[in-house]
């Protein structure tokens, strides 16, 4: 048995007969007094850091797969029926990749008395979160065969992005100081080392390889907190409400920070028993990454702000060790404003005068839904918000509502569930000021993106219901087992199983079954995601990749699959339409 990040028995896979050196536990955690006892060998940071940097590598790998694949698919993107083939195409694939990595963990169940069960676990783990949303990334492959442009070609946000990087590529201002540089110069100079400067072909590129990124990177984030088939349905499952292959940095951010300042807030709690050393060097690492998330997108840190900030104070070692906690806060400010002061100091300075006067579908909608975002383009909605049973709700608000006063509920104590639900409510509260004062300053300030990270935090709060249901099982068996007679040889079997396997035997078919159910859930999800940017003239977000086959290329010719052969400079204009 070993202690989770939040201080209570975490589940983890294998038989009662493996090596805990085996055990597919998250870096941050510890053994307990029963563990040490246990004729083991003792697992090294080394060996916990080499064994991420192979998950990582397997997911990152598998993400790039079926992209690579795609490009091989001979249809015309803009054709329905090609469409259809072509994400059957890319779901044959995904599964047949999936069932492999699935086959692989019952091959090293039965093999060599499941020595290998755990490192076959966690590979499987994290090559579905890079399948998943590889499988994203390879439908946006399909919807832009046949044209260099990136989705929307040089119109709305990308020609403003294109624009702004070539800018900063060549030493110039960007067209807006308050937006965030990463990704300006991360496309200025992959453009200029791969396209020859031009900025809109290489965000093509950067649009594919920035969705296919999304799974491994929030799977590796949420392994600092979750075992690896937790972190998979807990946190990379909740985080594809968000993945996008249109501007994929800007939700990546959100899907990485709930994590991050999660993992911060539980390191802050137990700053005040750490040595110096690591205590600095931790809280360094947290502020560099911070930073460089800020750098990436920062109107996520202004809705978590007060959130956050409630949780430090009250998971703060004030007993325990108030000065190592202040130096901890110290280390992590203070590399955070290495990375990220100018660009602070400039959104303190300008972002207070920078309005939003765009008024969009959602800002003529009932503020308190935010249970699906239906984009600046909506098309035919009907009804909206969708009318519900209760009181106007519906069934999923309803079940969303009752589990995360549930994971309140079973999750008081742990910084884990108080960090997320603190940031929900601050996202709330944000939203609702904003809102509150639109008419009388006639500006709308985004406040609609907070109906991501209100999603986002409520399914993560909804899936934890079943994390803290089964370390509450898994105490009780624990529990039982140890208070059995000693002369009952029929309990000594399910003893051995509560102290080195979590409390339940024969958890192989578990970590199995929950595998194939997760496979076939990210392939779903990650079918109707590339789904919704397939190429149409329909009102939706799908004009995105149309307009990206009716722009004119550089060379004076139209893409390969123009509507017609007919393109132009801008390419179609008819999404202005669709913009009130």
């Amino acid at each position: 048995m070993t202690v989770s990040t939040e201080g209570q028995a975490d589940v983890r896979p294998g038989p009662p007969s493996r090596p805990a050196a085996h055990d597919p536990a998250p870096p941050a955690e510890a053994a307990t007094s029963v563990e040490a006892a246990a004729p083991s060998a003792p697992r090294t940071w080394r060996s916990r850091g080499g064994l991420l940097l192979l998950e990582a590598a397997v997911a990152f790998a598998a993400a790039l797969v079926l992209p690579l694949l795609a490009r091989r698919l001979k249809l015309n993107p803009l054709d329905r029926i090609a469409q259809v083939s072509g994400l059957a195409a890319v779901q044959l694939r995904f599964a047949l990749l999936a069932l492999v990595l699935v086959a692989a963990v019952v091959l090293a169940m039965r093999l060599r008395r499941g020595r290998h069960f755990d490192l076959a676990t966690r590979i499987a783990s994290a090559g579905i979160a890079g399948l998943a949303s590889g499988f994203v990334a390879a439908g946006a492959v399909i919807a832009l065969l046949g044209t260099p442009w990136p989705m929307f070609g040089l119109n709305g946000d990308t020609g403003r992005l294109v624009e702004w990087a070539h800018a900063v590529a060549n030493g110039r201002p960007s067209g807006s100081a308050v937006y965030p540089p990463l990704p300006l110069y991360t496309l200025g100079y992959y453009a200029e080392w791969f396209h020859g400067g031009n900025t809109a072909y290489a965000f093509k590129d950067l649009q594919i390889l920035g969705a296919a990124a999304f799974g491994p990177l929030v799977y590796l984030a949420w392994r600092m907190l979750l075992s690896p088939v937790r972190a998979l349905a807990f946190g990379v499952v909740p985080a594809f409400a968000l993945i996008d292959s249109y501007k994929p940095y800007s939700q990546t951010v959100l899907a990485l920070l709930v994590p991050v300042l999660v993992a911060m807030v539980v390191a802050l709690r137990r700053s005040g028993t750490e040595r110096w050393r690591p205590l600095l060097l931790k809280g360094a690492g947290f502020g560099a990454l911070l930073g460089v998330l800020f750098l990436t997108y920062s109107g996520w840190f202004l809705w978590s702000a007060a959130g956050v900030l409630f949780a430090a104070l009250l998971y703060f070692p004030w007993r325990t060790g108030p000065a190592k906690g202040a130096a901890f806060v110290g280390a992590a400010l203070a590399a955070f404003l290495a990375v990220a002061g100018r660009y602070l100091v400039v959104m303190l300075r300008e972002g207070q005068t920078t309005k939003d006067y765009n008024f969009r579908f959602d800002n003529f909608t009932d503020p308190a839904y935010y249970l699906m975002w239906r984009t600046d383009m909506p098309g035919k909605v009907g009804d909206w918000p969708p009318p519900g049973e209760f009181g106007g709700v519906g069934l999923f608000a309803l079940v969303t509502f009752v589990c995360l006063g549930a994971a309140i509920w079973l999750g008081l104590r742990k910084p884990l569930v108080v960090t997320i639900a603190a940031m929900f409510v601050s996202a709330w509260v944000m939203r609702m000021y904003i809102a509150s004062h639109m008419y009388e300053t006639q500006t709308v300030q985004l406040y609609t993106r907070t109906n991501n990270q209100l999603l986002y935090c409520g399914l993560i709060l909804c899936a934890l219901v079943a994390h803290l249901v089964s370390l509450r099982l898994a105490e009780r068996r624990s529990g039982a087992a140890a208070l059995a007679p000693t002369d009952a040889p029929t309990d000594v079997p399910v003893a051995v199983a509560a102290v080195r396997g979590g409390g339940f035997p024969g958890r192989e078919g578990a970590v199995i079954g929950a595998l194939c159910a997760l496979m076939l859930l990210l392939g779903t999800v990650s079918s109707s995601m590339s789904d919704r940017l397939m190429p149409a003239q329909d009102g939706t977000y799908r004009i995105l990749p149309w307009v990206s086959h009716t722009v004119r290329q550089q060379n004076g010719t139209c893409p390969k699959f123009a509507p017609k052969g007919v393109c132009s400079k801008d390419g179609d204009q008819s999404w202005l339409a669709y913009i009130r």
